[in-house]
């Protein structure tokens, strides 16, 4: 019987590399691919792009040649812009604040690309990802795991996967350290092994969000109305897209007191400013659920959550609301609770599930 054919998608860096190498030390017939999601002529792409560019594909050819097995560049660009970067300017449009990595996730890497290779006859998706993933015995539920390495987990960026896709997608690194997979990569000869890691959202590589968005849309976005809590207007914005809840850097107004964004409203293009103490709140609600280590929750459910990534989980608990909607209500009151990020419930080591906060 031959071995299982795995796709290993290929970004040029150390993690995806290291995973290539090992799941060929385990005996998996690979296949490399390498994703071009943006190209530089595109409006709003910046010439000097974080990802995708020519040097990530040669480096991540020049592995899977060093490793020996075939390598192709794929060309998901309009997949890329139609799901992911419309996503993330309409959100700021709408006044939100959008998770651009959790919807590449969601469309992109576990959707289109994970359908192409179950059409090419491949048996699994492989990356680069910190996160594990297990089977229950029991129930026989595929479950998602944060990845031993704490400082690197990327089980919430991952929440959006299936029951289907789990099933055929591996994460060779999820119980390695970093530390570990650089250790690896120089004993394997990889030429990634000192490769910086990547920081930044791939499309906006220096965080200027709103010029990326206004160079999309080709238009400048609006001034308004910066009002505090009573409706006094307090000065001009620049345009809503430049701001988030919980800001306080970059408004541009001289106050006595701190003043920080508590929400936007893109229909009268007002930002409303207030105390640090305004942002604290006791519960959200969020929608577009997907549920992992539990099919639907049918009853309130005791959980620790996260409602960013680098945040440390909070006791919560978590209850159904019609629509496939839930409302989380936190122990202690949380800062800043983003509508567009996402919200992310973990059992223990497990994820149970996610969805987007609104």
């Amino acid at each position: 019987m031959s071995q299982p054919h795995v796709f290993v998608a290929m970004s040029g860096g150390v993690d995806s590399s290291v995973a290539a190498a090992l799941l060929q030390e385990a005996g998996f017939r690979l296949s490399g691919v390498h994703l071009r999601m943006l190209h530089q002529e595109e409006p709003g792409i910046p010439s000097d792009g974080a990802c995708c560019s020519q040097s990530d594909a040669e480096d991540a050819a020049l592995v899977a040649r060093s490793l020996g097995f075939p390598f192709y560049t794929w060309d998901f660009s309009q997949v890329f812009r139609e799901t992911v970067i419309r996503n993330f300017v309409e959100e700021y449009q709408r006044g939100r604040t959008p998770n651009p990595c959790a919807e590449c996730n969601r469309t992109v890497k576990f959707g289109a690309l994970l359908r192409r290779v179950r059409d090419l006859g491949g048996d699994f998706l492989a990356t680069g990802h910190y996160a594990r993933i297990e089977q229950d015995e029991t129930t026989g539920r595929y479950l998602l795991l944060r990845g031993r390495d704490r400082s690197k987990d990327q089980s919430y960026f991952l929440y959006t996967l299936t029951q289907e896709e789990l099933a055929h997608t591996l994460f060779p690194l999820g119980g390695m350290e970093k530390t570990e997979v650089r250790e690896t990569a120089q004993v394997h000869g990889l030429l990634t092994a000192r490769k910086r890691d990547s920081q930044d959202i791939c499309f906006v590589p220096k965080g200027s969000y709103a010029a990326f968005i206004e160079r999309t849309v080709g238009a400048p976005s609006v001034p308004g109305q910066f009002l505090d809590q009573e409706g006094r207007v307090l000065g001009e914005h620049k345009g809503i897209i430049r701001y988030t809840r919980g800001q306080h850097k970059g408004l541009g107004i001289s106050t006595e007191q701190p003043l920080y964004v508590l929400e936007k409203d893109p229909v009268s293009n007002v930002v409303r400013l207030g105390p640090d103490s305004a942002l604290w709140e006791r519960e959200l609600t969020a929608e577009r659920m997907n549920w992992i280590s539990v099919p639907e929750l049918t009853a309130p459910m005791a959980v620790t959550v996260k409602t960013r990534h680098t945040q440390k989980e909070t006791a919560a608990v978590a209850e159904p609301l019609p629509g496939d909607r839930i409302r989380v209500v936190f122990a202690e009151p949380q800062r800043a609770i983003t509508p567009g990020q996402s919200v992310v419930l973990y059992d223990g080591e497990r994820v149970v599930g996610g969805g987007t906060i609104c």
